[in-house]
């Protein structure tokens, strides 16, 4: 992520045991700490709602609604404010399912994250707008017939994956 330390400049700069980097010349140190993210398990009937991927990392693959946390937000509220944004879906009343560690590449860079799954059930199909920067298509898909492996990260397809297991 560093060539050069931001501080002094010079070549003198470690990433120590994954977590910080380190300048041996000034002794700036920059933590490089997980990133949170939220995604929801959104389902109807026997139906799980999952996103088409407009952009790399992972393009075309299947994924769950979400994206990352910003500051001063909870879980609940960025995940709210996720949906609203992908999907034009205004929704509150999450319910916690699990977190599990993952790798987002962007633009070279690893980011390890934190993937945050919440569940919501709803009665009824709502009317969905994607944000087509984000997401190319939306599918409801059965869960009994769901494959996990075309999912974009292994995080997301662990979570679809015990998620259906304790459905049943």
């Amino acid at each position: 992520m560093f060539k050069y330390c931001p501080k002094c400049g010079t070549e003198k700069i470690e990433f120590i045991n994954n977590r910080y980097f380190k300048c041996s010349n000034c002794e700036f140190i920059y933590f490089h700490n997980v990133a949170t993210a939220t995604a929801a398990i959104i389902v109807h009937n026997n139906e799980i709602l999952m996103t088409v991927r407009a952009k790399n990392p992972k393009k075309g693959k299947l994924d769950l609604p979400g994206g990352f946390v910003n500051p001063n937000e909870s879980l609940e509220q960025s995940l709210s404010r996720e949906i609203n944004e992908e999907l034009g879906l205004k929704l509150t009343n999450w319910l916690y399912f699990c977190g599990l560690p993952n790798t987002y590449t962007f633009k070279n860079i690893t980011y390890y994250t934190q993937d945050c799954v919440f569940i919501n059930r709803l009665a009824t199909k709502p009317a969905i707008t994607i944000e087509q920067s984000e997401i190319t298509d939306y599918l409801w898909l059965d869960m009994d017939l769901l494959d996990p492996s075309r999912m974009a990260f292994n995080s997301l397809r662990t979570a679809v994956e015990h998620f259906i297991q304790q459905s049943k």
